[in-house]
């Protein structure tokens, strides 16, 4: 076996299977060899009954080598899950089994150092159990605060939320070692997950280990925490949730509780980027820049802000310049930033800010597709440019200040060519729930796709969490884009079930089909809309701009549902979390007002003439399959009978009713936009998934 001597990046945390143990001894020997010495590390490993804690010797390979090394090894250690005294242990049993937590008797190994400092304790504990990962969802429900967004807190903390994020990574000994992540800061309010996934791919592919750190999730928490470009294992994420989680709880007191969710989720991305020691990590803001939870960076090598515009106003102020404020936030002394263009309200407070604090702030242009030499921006929509431009500038950046530009492309013309490994990850980008295209296989029953052609219609659903109004105008000009292409030429679709038209599987579970347009072409196109938003939102801003948006591209919608999201906002779950089946006693006020809404909007209704007396169709009932198939311009406001329109009170119920018109009906073809919620979004992709 070939090792690379020249690189300590052949040293890695991996979680291994026991079956794997043997063989990784043996690499390890020949590692010994050439004169590396060996490492040990406390592993677990999850089945369905129990966690076992193991000491495993390993080593981690990677197909790629990483020749540039951009900070030099530290040593560091961390406690398995749930390690300390019987005390502790005895609390902590308390305190599961008030939140219904399971308990199992267990040992494990003795305590000891290794050579390397890694500290490896003896316990024999009762441990949490009922399903391992499902557990550990609980848990994270556990940190949910009831507390709206922008409503004051009737208890005034002693220590502010800043202080409070350096007091957690200084508990798991992470203050010193963020600045050596090499970070990327991106804040903004449209393309910030677009930006940091293009930068990251971008990255990977020069031969850098990276880190990415991207909210919300869709279906499974762990989609947060991407390394070198995947989802974090069940395995890892488990043993470095567990670990902060026991060494935050010791800790805790009145002054300094348990961090609400998204602030644990910050504090574990860098514990994970950390530990996994990774080149550069990429890092998406959560809400704002001056208080969010991830503006504990105090050098990142470069800081890049996105498009902006009016979102979350509660929390950031109602003008564009207070909200440019709050994004600026993230600018540190002196270290390069980039923008996009923006308006001059935003504009104007980006450069102040950044006057401020002597940083270099460049306003880039969008990217020039010539530059692509004939390739495809993975992620779909014109808007998509914008992001790339600013990841290319970023990326470029940040290989010039950690000096590995001129080791990299020493021989390329960086002005004139794009470098290749640029375009391998601006071709291969991911970000799912953003203007993705999904075919619905499964209301397909036969296995011939000939067959299927002619025996059932399409259901093809096209997902963008679009939830303020500048990005659900880019997400009806992509929608509109995007279902008038399908008119001419054969899409490529991504499909969960329907392998036998199999093109080619991504990395990250999705399957890429190619379906020919000819049966398509002689299909009768029925484009619904499926919508859902928070109440914080303005559906009175969010509609009106969809549908005016759509009509001057000539796309209009033949019916629109409004049905609310299977997910709550007081529990984390995962893509095995059961999906919950019970509707009764759903309070459904909220979709009735965006029916109504919709009704005025189709119809040119001015005032209240539909007010809550209207005979809205009642959520009781599905509606009949003739509802789909009739047009919008069937439907009118006779009598106070309102048919453009339905609210469904479950979503496996709408996806259920969609599959089964299509299954009726071989001539239709069912386009269904589904905007205005990532909750939305990611509802709908983990039942398509199912």
């Amino acid at each position: 076996m070939k090792v690379n001597c020249r690189s300590r990046k052949s040293w890695r945390q991996v979680c291994v299977r026991p079956k794997e143990q043997q063989l990784l001894q043996t690499q390890l020997l020949t590692i010994q060899d050439y004169g590396y010495p060996w490492l040990m590390f406390p592993m677990f490993f999850c089945t369905n009954n129990y966690l076992k804690s193991e000491i495993v010797r390993a080593s981690h390979f990677h197909e790629r080598e990483y020749r540039f090394s951009t900070r030099a090894p530290w040593k560091y250690s961390f406690q398995p899950a749930f390690v300390g005294t019987h005390d502790l242990v005895e609390h902590r049993k308390l305190h599961f089994q008030a939140r219904g937590f399971k308990y199992q008797k267990m040992s494990s190994p003795v305590m000891g150092k290794t050579e390397n400092n890694v500290a490896v304790k003896d316990y024999s504990q009762e441990l949490p159990l009922s399903n391992c990962y499902e557990t550990a969802m609980e848990a994270l429900s556990s940190l949910i605060t009831r507390q709206k967004r922008g409503t004051p807190s009737s208890i005034i903390p002693k220590y502010g939320k800043l202080d409070r994020m350096q007091m957690y990574l200084k508990i798991l000994d992470l203050e010193e070692h963020i600045a050596e992540l090499k970070i990327i800061h991106v804040a903004g309010t449209k393309g910030k997950g677009s930006t940091c996934s293009f930068c990251e791919a971008i990255l990977r592919e020069c031969g850098f280990r990276t880190g990415l750190f991207t909210s919300p999730h869709l279906i499974d928490v762990r989609e947060r925490f991407r390394i070198d470009g995947l989802d974090i294992s069940e395995d890892k994420f488990l043993l470095y949730f567990w670990d902060c989680w026991n060494r935050l709880k010791e800790q805790v007191t009145e002054d300094l509780p348990m961090p609400p969710l998204f602030q644990f989720l910050t504090v574990l991305a860098f514990k994970i980027f950390v530990c996994e020691q990774v080149d550069v990590a990429i890092i998406e803001v959560g809400l704002g820049g001056t208080n969010d939870s991830t503006n504990v960076i105090k050098e990142p090598v470069v800081c890049g802000i996105t498009p902006l515009g009016m979102d979350h106003t509660e929390v950031l102020g109602d003008t564009l310049g207070q909200i440019a404020s709050h994004k600026a936030g993230i600018f540190k002394p002196q270290i390069p930033a980039f923008t996009v263009h923006q308006l001059s309200e935003a504009m104007d407070v980006l450069h102040e800010k950044a006057n401020e604090l002597a940083v270099p702030l460049k306003v880039v242009e969008p990217l020039d597709e010539r530059k692509l030499e004939g390739l495809k921006l993975s992620l779909s929509g014109d808007h998509q440019y914008t992001n790339a431009g600013l990841a290319v500038s970023l990326c470029k950046c940040w290989l010039q200040r950690t000096r590995n530009w001129e080791k990299i492309f020493q021989n390329d013309n960086e002005e004139a060519n794009m470098p290749k490994a640029f375009l391998r990850g601006l071709a291969t980008a991911r970000l799912s729930g953003r203007a993705q295209v999904v075919y619905d296989s499964s209301s397909n029953c036969h296995s011939s796709l000939e067959l299927a052609e002619n025996s059932s219609g399409d259901l093809i659903f096209y997902l963008d969490g679009a939830h303020s109004p500048e990005s659900i105008e880019v997400c009806a000009k992509w929608f509109s884009s995007a279902v008038q292409e399908s008119k001419q030429l054969p899409k490529l679709l991504s499909s969960f079930h329907d392998v036998e038209i199999t093109k080619e599987v991504w990395a990250n579970g999705y399957i890429q089909s190619e379906r020919g347009s000819t049966a398509e072409s002689n299909k009768i196109s029925k484009k619904i809309l499926l919508f859902n938003c928070m109440e914080v939102r303005d559906p009175q801003i969010l509609l009106p701009r969809l549908v005016s948006t759509c009509a001057s591209s000539g796309t209009y919608f033949s019916k629109a549902i409004f049905v609310p999201s299977m997910s709550t906002y007081n529990k984390v779950t995962s893509g095995n979390s059961a999906i919950p089946s019970g509707i009764s006693n759903r309070d459904l006020s909220w979709q009735f007002s965006l029916q109504r809404l919709w009704e005025k909007i189709i119809h040119g209704i001015e005032g209240d003439v539909l007010d809550k007396g209207s005979k809205l169709d009642s959520a009781e009932t599905l509606p009949p399959h003739e509802f789909l198939y009739e047009d919008a311009s069937h439907c009118s406001p006779a009598d106070g009978i309102l048919a453009c329109s339905s609210v469904i009170s479950s979503l496996p119920l709408t996806i259920k009713w969609l599959r089964d018109c299509v299954r009726e009906n071989p001539t239709l073809r069912v386009q269904v936009l589904v905007t205005g919620s990532l909750h939305l979004v990611g509802d709908v992709l983990k039942l398509l998934k199912r």
